[in-house]
């Protein structure tokens, strides 16, 4: 009978949200920034998935390796609290995973939602990855392996944690204000999962020099995820929309879909935000407005992909984008980076990983080509640029039957579109010099770009 009442008891209270506490503290759990607590923190957080309870910490720095958190937990970094992540690669257990559009084993990010549900981590703390150690790493296995002809390697074999992971997991909540900085990779990734929200995010990964592929949020094959009241300054893409890579992707053929996103500050990036280059498993049904993008993003909206890739972005919809000094406004490359998008095993080498033999299956030419189509952008503001639009696609899938409204463009060139059809410009103004309008390929159907800020010229008289 008690038992029967206990159990009914604790189910009111998950109800209610009365969810009990457990405080690493009486796990053994130590602040001091030096003792290494990942055995604390996942004692705690297995003894809280007992009760659907809630791990706190008292004010202090817990140094820790992966913690792994579990159905019905919520992990609460309060004001005052640091998670700092380990130094040390063998404290993140290499676990299967996708990293960067492949399924393969990789070290587990700091903090892990793996497989489970209904899981959360939230607070005023901060999560922080001291990357460093493996920013330099990588740079050094790049540097090495570029002289062989193995650039897209690079990132695969320099195992870097990511900040936070959640894979293959349904009903999490990431946010509440933390603070992430540093991370070795990925900031926060969410893989084949659905039903995510991320929700109040300071990301700070330009601390400590310039963290190579630390993006910033990397929503990854997923469905219904909503992204909210970020503030992120990073190295690499800001918010990224991806769906795997090549063969391996294909394979795969799970889209990202039913994403929204809204109300971000990009300060620093290489992309404020961003599909592809993993295009191979498609996007459809992805929302994001309320952006604003300065200077030191270099690409305001990205669209990449490579001939290997695949895949396809429909019913795409970005609007009410601010961007301040941000050079490049729009640009699409289907053959993008191909010192890292194309693999290839040098004849000489020895021991080959299976990854690589996987990243280098050949793609039949008709399935890797990416498709865009019925994509909506409207009120766009942007002031200071270089350039507003770099657009090449490919004869072969053309960029189809995309509609700007509302579009407003200060830029010292207009720049290019090759190997668009049926693009329609709406309520458009574009401020450039006489000596220097939109050049649009004869591959191309645009209308409605003002008259005078653009001319028609076949690519291949170009100069």
């Amino acid at each position: 009978m008690q038992s029967t009442i206990l159990a009914a008891a604790l189910l009111l209270a998950a109800a209610h949200g009365f969810a009990a506490d457990f405080n690493v503290r009486d796990y053994g759990g130590n602040g001091d920034g030096v003792t290494k607590n990942t055995a604390a923190i996942q004692k705690a957080i297995d003894a809280a998935a007992k009760e659907a309870g809630t791990v706190v910490f008292p004010a202090g720095t817990y140094l820790t390796g992966s913690v792994f958190v579990k159905s019905g937990v919520t992990l609460k970094l309060g004001k005052g609290v640091t998670l700092l992540g380990s130094r040390d690669i063998d404290d993140y257990p290499l676990m299967p995973t996708r990293i960067a559009g492949i399924e393969m084993t990789w070290p587990a990010a700091l903090v892990n939602i793996y497989r489970q549900q209904n899981a959360a981590i939230v607070g005023e703390g901060t999560i922080d990855g001291d990357g460093k150690v493996f920013w330099d790493a990588y740079l050094a296995l790049r540097k090495e392996y570029q002289p062989r002809g193995l650039r897209w390697a690079s990132d695969y074999d320099a195992r870097r944690p990511r900040l936070v992971q959640v894979f293959d997991s349904s009903d999490v909540k990431v946010g509440g204000g933390l603070l992430m900085r540093r991370a070795g990779f990925w900031t926060v990734h969410v893989c084949y999962s659905n039903d995510v929200t991320v929700d109040g995010l300071t990301i700070r990964n330009n601390e400590d020099g310039k963290g190579p592929s630390t993006d910033g949020i990397d929503i990854d094959s997923s469905r219904r995820v909503v992204v909210a009241n970020a503030d992120i300054s990073v190295n690499d893409d800001a918010l990224a929309l991806k769906a795997g890579r090549d063969a391996d992707g294909l394979r795969v053929n799970r889209p990202t879909e039913d994403v929204l996103i809204r109300d971000v500050i990009v300060r620093a990036s290489k992309g404020g935000i961003t599909f592809g280059s993993e295009t191979s498993g498609g996007f459809r049904n992805i929302e994001a407005y309320n952006l604003t993008f300065d200077e030191h993003t270099p690409v305001g909206i990205l669209f990449k992909s490579a001939h290997t890739r695949g895949g396809w972005g429909e019913n795409l919809r970005l609007h009410d984008i601010t961007m301040h000094g941000t050079p490049i406004v729009m640009r699409i490359n289907m053959n993008w980076n191909p010192a890292y998008s194309y693999a290839a095993i040098p004849a000489d080498a020895k021991d080959v990983p299976p990854h690589w033999r996987v990243m280098a299956t050949p793609v039949p030419k008709d399935r890797g080509l990416a498709h865009f189509r019925d994509i909506k952008i409207w009120n766009i503001r942007a002031t200071g640029a270089k350039s507003a639009f770099e657009v090449a696609g490919i004869a072969e899938a053309p960029l189809q039957r995309f509609h700007f409204d509302g579009i407003d463009i200060e830029a010292k060139s207009g720049g290019h579109i090759h190997e668009a059809q049926d693009w329609r410009f709406t309520n458009t103004k574009l401020r450039l010099p006489a000596d220097a309008p939109v050049e649009v390929g004869e591959d191309s159907r645009v209308t409605g770009l003002p008259a005078g800020t653009f001319v028609v010229r076949n690519p291949a008289r170009k100069g």
